[in-house]
């Protein structure tokens, strides 16, 4: 509390802080400064704890942050890590953090969500027990285990299962999901799931596994098409949205659109399909049959014709996806976010920056000019996209990078702080294969003699091994 002797007032409000800083939103404030903590008194009111000076306040440290802010609009000079990233990347950050926080604020604080299950049996196994579950015993901390292995999971074996698991009822082959073209392997529901009876109770089961793995901060190894995204959102689709996910009909909407048609075209408001290889009819509105396309009514066609693209005997499905998902994840808590921010959140960044991932490695028992380490990223550069995602994959447990980057990467501290990509160097037998423990995102890499066993190794852990040494 700070108090005024000249006017005889006091006031919770630091009279540092400008007060047109006082009532700005939470979310735009960003992450607490290196060393700062957030807590409540007995009657829930925020304080914020300075562990660099043990220090308390009750004004939030970050609104000087937001000060210093404004400023640099003015004085570009400012050269802190926030204010160099580009403007979007800087929103992003500050929206996924301001979500995180408003994430704990909701999980129980005590008790586990555990679950037990064998690898040859991950989809059966998980499909039964995440839905035995209540949602509000997802949110608990998980704490996933493979039968027949030993091991804590710090986080390390949740990536794992999230990341095999993904691979299990996300495949095609299942019948619940496939690629959106034969050539563009984006994923989205299959309309023709209903061969299988209990379908709906499976993407009911998908959506909270998305969500389990968004609540906790881990990230699905699949790819959806953006308009599922928006779909998700709750936001409508557009026929741009269809250019990336169907070119072909993407082009032939849009010369509907750019043409005169009328004599040209005969269309009405109905479409035909293939359901199982017979044609069917869908008609777009009551009596579409019968409605001609008309150069004045032609945009209401494209509308129609592009929402039943993308909903095409798959609404069932995708609310019970949808239901799964918001049942662990808020709908209101995703409001700030746009579909292509909701992709990073789902599923991480997709390509691997090599010199991000030089740059926040730790290194243990070796340097920079130690000879494996040299080896070591000589062999991720010469290995292909998918190979350098295995080799993460091996590592952390998950294939994905965090939307900041490596600097990141999550370990055995959970979602609330980061552990780095550390290469250990160990006194071993160099006939041994690499060993990874991806509760700590660290791989063991025992004095090989040259380049090639290294690469020989290294290629083998990653590539035949099947699970990981956990500690």
């Amino acid at each position: 509390m700070n108090s005024s002797s000249c006017l005889g007032v006091s006031t919770w409000h630091d009279p540092r802080i400008p007060y047109e800083f006082s009532g700005i939103n939470q979310e735009n404030l960003g992450p607490l400064p290196t060393g700062w903590e957030v807590r409540y008194t007995g009657n829930g009111r925020a304080y914020f704890v300075d562990h660099n000076n043990r220090t308390t306040q009750f004004t939030d440290p970050r609104l000087s942050r937001n000060l210093a802010a404004t400023l640099a609009d003015i004085s570009p000079s400012t050269s802190t890590e926030d204010f160099n990233l580009p403007k979007y990347r800087r929103d992003l950050i500050a929206k996924l953090q301001s979500f995180r926080t408003e994430i704990q604020n909701i999980q129980p604080q005590s008790g586990h969500c555990r679950l037990e299950v064998s690898r040859e049996g991950i989809f059966e196994e998980s499909y039964r027990q995440i839905l035995r579950y209540r949602a509000k015993d997802l949110r608990k901390r998980l704490m996933v285990k493979f039968k027949g292995e030993d091991g804590i999971d710090y986080g390390g074996v949740t990536r794992e299962w999230l990341y095999l698991l993904s691979h299990e009822i996300l495949n095609p082959h299942y019948g619940l999901f496939q690629y959106c073209q034969d050539d563009i392997y984006q994923l989205q529901i299959n309309p023709d799931s209903a061969v299988n009876p209990d379908h709906l109770s499976y993407f009911h089961f998908a959506g909270r596994l998305i969500g389990l793995a968004v609540f906790h901060g881990h990230y699905i190894d699949a790819g959806f098409t953006l308009p599922f995204y928006k779909m998700l959102l709750g936001k409508s689709i557009a026929l741009d949205d269809i250019e990336n996910v169907d070119p072909e009909l993407f082009h032939s909407l849009m010369w509907i659109l750019q043409n005169d048609i009328e004599g040209i075209l005969d269309l009405t408001f109905a479409v035909e399909h293939s359901v199982f290889g017979e044609l069917q009819s869908h008609e777009l509105k009551p009596n579409g049959k019968r409605l001609q396309v008309t150069d004045d009514n032609k945009k209401e066609y494209v509308r129609l014709y592009v929402n039943w693209r993308f909903m095409q005997g798959i609404e069932p499905q995708f609310l019970a996806l949808q239901k799964g998902f918001h049942e662990l994840i808020p709908a209101n808590l995703l409001r700030p976010f746009d579909e292509q921010e909701l992709e990073l959140m789902i599923c991480g960044l997709g390509r691997i920056d090599v010199d991000d991932w030089k740059t926040n490695t730790r290194l243990k028992h070796c340097t920079a000019e130690t000879p494996v380490v040299q080896w070591f990223w000589q062999a991720v550069e010469s290995y292909s996209d998918d190979m350098r995602s295995r080799l993460l994959q091996f590592v952390t447990g998950s294939s994905r990078v965090p939307l900041q980057g490596f600097k990141a990467l999550q370990g055995s501290t959970g979602a609330t702080g980061p552990r780095l990509f550390t290469i250990h160097q160990i006194d071993a037998n160099t006939n041994n294969l690499p060993k990874a423990h991806t509760c700590f995102n660290r791989i063991d890499i025992p004095p090989y003699e040259s380049y090639e066993k290294l690469l020989e190794k290294l290629t083998c852990a990653v590539v035949e091994t099947c699970g990981f040494a956990v500690e």
